[in-house]
């Protein structure tokens, strides 16, 4: 696997254009794409074609396919444990930002090259779901238009068995980036009340993502029932703050709570994705410490998260058991 660097790195000898190609103008040295018209090989990809590389995705920033191929090489050895086991959902954009998009949870007609099918035992009564674990199958999956990448919440095999709670802010109309901030902050107060500690990421588009690793032990419908819990005893001690239902009707001037990225089949935007809106913002893990100084949900996005590679706000996170939270609130089943 290419090895995750900063940005300079991005240039692969491999993805060097032959003598004489046509290659177009670049906006940025620093995080150009070597982009042979007619497609290049894709590193590592088993001479894979990258199609159209030259074509633009982004018109706000002027992206392209090329350096949407060249962002997820860069965070593979990110991104690619947070897929590992987990089934994913693509966004496929095949004309790019505020184009018609999609979602692609199972195989299809048309498999793209390193993606794995998944036992439909898994899952039954229902198509067999995909996984990508390979970075042939997540560069296979931007050659086929991928932009964003969903996963969820359990890993193969106990897709049953959550191993992790997730808590996605997502704000009403008239709610400034600090209350946002703020409201990520008791939030995380609350767990660790609970003696829960939980990790933080951009959305990558208007909001935060808070996430807490559990040990996979508890039945998903128990999962789902302790985070509804939690988030109804939030919006009741802060309801001037937050909402535990969904609508844009119930959270104008406040942050919906949602709580229902934990149910069966439910997914969440993986940390170092992308995300297919104006600018291609990026779901980067975040230090809380780093909060107060963030300009805004979309501080991070294709050009710059590779800065981030460095170091790892999450390192520190393991696993834990939800039985003690679980018992203040009397819910042990």
């Amino acid at each position: 696997m290419h090895s995750s660097s900063a940005p300079s790195s991005w240039k692969s000898e491999s993805r060097q254009c032959p003598r004489g190609a046509d290659t177009p103008r670049r906006r940025d040295d620093a995080l150009c794409v070597p982009l042979c018209l007619g497609g290049y090989a894709l590193p590592g990809a088993h001479g894979m074609k990258l199609t159209h590389p030259e074509r633009v995705i982004d018109t706000e920033s002027g992206a392209t396919k090329g350096d949407v191929a060249a962002y997820y090489e860069a965070v593979a050895d990110r991104l690619l444990p947070e897929l590992k086991g987990r089934p994913v959902a693509l966004l496929r954009a095949p004309e790019g930002v505020g184009g018609e998009a999609f979602y692609q949870k199972h195989p299809g007609k048309t498999p793209f090259a390193g993606v794995r099918v998944l036992d439909p035992a898994l899952w039954p009564g229902r198509e067999a779901l995909i996984e990508i674990r390979t970075l042939d199958a997540l560069l296979g999956a931007v050659q086929m238009n991928a932009l964003e990448f969903h996963t969820w919440n359990a890993r193969v095999p106990k897709l049953d068995k959550p191993d992790r709670i997730v808590f996605d802010l997502d704000p009403g109309e008239g709610v400034a980036w600090a209350d946002i901030a703020a409201g990520a902050g008791l939030i995380r107060d609350h767990l660790r009340q609970l003696g829960l500690e939980c990790g933080l990421k951009t959305s990558g588009g208007r909001g935060l993502h808070l996430v807490v690793p559990i040990v996979a032990r508890w039945a998903l419908g128990t999962v789902r029932a302790f985070a509804e819990t939690l988030v109804d005893q939030l919006a009741d001690a802060h309801p001037e703050r937050f909402v535990a239902r969904s609508g844009a009707e119930h959270r104008v001037g406040r942050v919906f709570i949602d709580w229902l990225r934990n149910g069966e089949g439910a997914t969440t935007v993986a940390a170092w994705s992308l995300r297919a809106r104006p600018g291609l913002g990026a779901s980067v893990p975040l230090a809380w410490d780093e909060l107060p100084s963030l300009t805004g949900p979309t501080h991070w996005t294709w050009a710059n998260a590779a800065e981030r590679l460095q170091a790892d706000p999450w390192a520190g996170l393991k696993p834990q058991s939800l039985a003690p939270a679980m018992k203040a609130l009397d819910q042990m089943p």
